[in-house]
């Protein structure tokens, strides 16, 4: 897995995971809470209609007060009217109010008129419980409620009913009214409902919101992504242009080299030759001086043409490895400007990749010409190392140093040889120097 993507995962992951977990819990305690508030308020809601009911009744006792304590009606009158007061009061789809005697026999009911007039005394609901007896017991006891199985109107079925009944002790009669318990759980669950509903919404906006988020993260990614592609592309075409650049600039050296001495060395051979020649066909014994000079400028170019050899790929460290080559690099250079070096080379037993051995050879070779031309120095310490995978260089004199920010802005070619050269093979240059306190190169290469 790429690490721009494994960095991406590790973003995203702890998010979607806390998230995930965060919004469990909360679902959870939103459904305890909720579970909670439904049950206060199926509390407070049958409260309230144990309230209402007491209300109604006592509004229906209200409106046949005047009429119970009429003296000018006789009982018979009375009770009459009464229940025609009663008979006639009802509200919402199933309210009504009944009415017994002490017999058990119906006196009043709007919704059932066929029960008028029966004895209900026995009547037991689907629960096997006697309806008017328990009715009636609570009545006796002051009024309260009682809860039993009744047929709704609306419905036609039985239903669980709340009644809440009173006594008339001048008549010995039971009055009441009752409100159906399935009124009430269908107002619970469509709260439970409203509840739930809103959990899931809540628990949709979250994922919505993570998943927004998300998707942010990796837009953002995929644009950095894109964005440092770009750059590395632009980076890459640079080192292309600069190792061009660096080839082309080695290959001008080389020719220049080649035109200036093997080329002029060899025109001087030549010569001295063709004159040789000439003198030998004169009988001149002088041609012998002739060709001995031209033999004395033949060798001149043979070393010259080994000095450049070397400059190219030097020969000892294709035959015995960079180690054998630095040493004979160092010992050549201390006999030849008297600085002394101080060494200690640490590569492995294995041989590096020839990039790499030839590139901290240049390095190397390079930093010594320029302590040697501009420092100073007198002593220098070189150092290689290999930690992890990587290799190591660190090269530092005794010199009189210089402003580093000075020499990043008038970087000759030295430096920028030896900079190309180390990133060409994606590795780090880093040059310090105070003045008066030397100079130290560090180098490091990946080794993969």
């Amino acid at each position: 897995m790429p690490l721009k993507l494994k960095i991406l995962t590790l973003a995203l992951l702890p998010l979607l995971l806390v998230t995930g977990i965060i919004t469990l819990m909360s679902v959870k305690q939103s459904q305890s809470l909720s579970e909670l508030e439904i049950k206060t308020f199926e509390q407070n809601l049958l409260a309230s209609k144990r309230s209402e009911l007491q209300n109604y009744v006592g509004l229906a006792l209200t409106s046949i007060d005047h009429v119970m304590n009429a003296p000018w009606l006789h009982d018979f009158e009375a009770q009459e009217e009464v229940k025609r007061i009663l008979d006639s009061l009802t509200y919402g789809e199933d309210g009504y109010f009944f009415v017994y005697d002490a017999d058990g026999v119906n006196l009043v009911h709007p919704a059932q008129p066929e029960l008028v007039g029966q004895n209900l005394f026995d009547l037991q609901d689907d629960n096997d419980t006697y309806v008017f007896r328990d009715l009636f017991a609570v009545a006796k006891k002051g009024g309260g409620f009682h809860r039993y199985v009744w047929r709704k109107p609306s419905k036609g079925g039985n239903e669980d009913k709340l009644s809440y009944v009173v006594l008339l002790p001048e008549w010995g009669w039971m009055v009441g009214t009752g409100l159906y318990v399935d009124d009430i759980a269908k107002e619970v669950a469509r709260a439970r409902q409203e509840v739930t509903l809103n959990i899931r919404n809540t628990f949709f906006t979250v994922l919505v919101i993570t998943a927004a988020t998300a998707i942010i993260i990796v837009m953002i990614g995929i644009a950095i992504n894109v964005h440092e592609s770009r750059l590395a592309d632009a980076r890459l075409r640079h080192l292309a242009h600069k190792s061009v650049q660096f080839q082309v600039s080695q290959r001008r050296r080389f020719a220049r080299e080649l035109h200036d001495g093997i080329n002029q060395l060899m025109v001087s051979v030549k010569f001295r030759v063709e004159l040789g020649i000439n003198k030998i066909k004169k009988g001149d014994e002088s041609a012998i001086q002739d060709l001995s000079k031209g033999m004395d400028v033949l060798n001149q170019a043979i070393q010259e043409v080994r000095l450049i050899s070397h400059d190219l790929r030097p020969s000892l460290l294709d035959d015995m490895g960079l180690t054998s080559a630095l040493k004979s690099l160092l010992d050549e250079y201390e006999s030849r400007t008297g600085i002394m070096v101080e060494t200690d080379l640490d590569f492995p037993q294995a041989r590096l990749p020839d990039d790499i051995e030839i590139t901290l050879y240049r390095v190397i070779q390079e930093a010594l010409c320029n302590i040697d031309k501009h420092s100073g120095a007198d002593e220098v310490r070189l150092k290689t190392w290999v930690q992890g995978k990587y290799v190591w260089v660190s090269l530092k004199d005794n010199g009189d140093g210089f402003d580093i920010k000075g020499a990043v802005l008038k970087e000759g070619i030295g430096l920028r040889n030896m900079h190309d050269r180390i990133e060409l093979l994606s590795g780090e240059f880093v040059l310090t120097s105070e003045v008066g306190q030397g100079t130290q190169l560090r180098v490091k290469l990946p080794l993969v």
